[in-house]
């Protein structure tokens, strides 16, 4: 099992910054492919960003606004990884629910998410 804690989410002023964190814990050796999504008010979850062995990816919206990080501890007996989204010059429409996901080969694992809410 995998077990991911979102924090970090809040309400913050258009123009602001906020960092999201996403604590990352049980058999994640497997992980392929780690991920941001958000859910706005009746409207669908759409991926923000993934970053991969290979790679980086993110929304045209968040382009250029947003970076996702990762680090990773391990030893020989468990692993912890935390992800990190990097969200600057933020606008109302990013205002949403943002999970944190993990994929393995056929399975996604979620968090619970984290609200950002961003207004005057």
């Amino acid at each position: 099992q995998v077990q991911l804690v979102e924090s970090g989410g809040g309400l913050v002023q258009p123009g602001g910054s906020l960092r999201l964190s996403c604590a990352a814990s049980g058999n994640i050796f497997d992980i392929n492919v780690w991920g941001w999504y958000r859910q706005a008010p009746g409207k669908q979850r759409e991926l923000v960003a993934s970053i991969w062995d290979s790679g980086i990816d993110y929304a045209d919206s968040v382009l250029g606004r947003f970076t996702i990080s990762r680090d990773s501890a391990k030893n020989a007996d468990s692993a912890k990884d935390t992800v990190y989204l990097h969200m600057n010059i933020l606008k109302p429409e990013d205002t949403a629910v943002y999970f944190c996901n993990a994929q393995k080969t056929g399975v996604d694992y979620w968090g619970k998410g984290t609200l950002v809410t961003v207004s005057s």
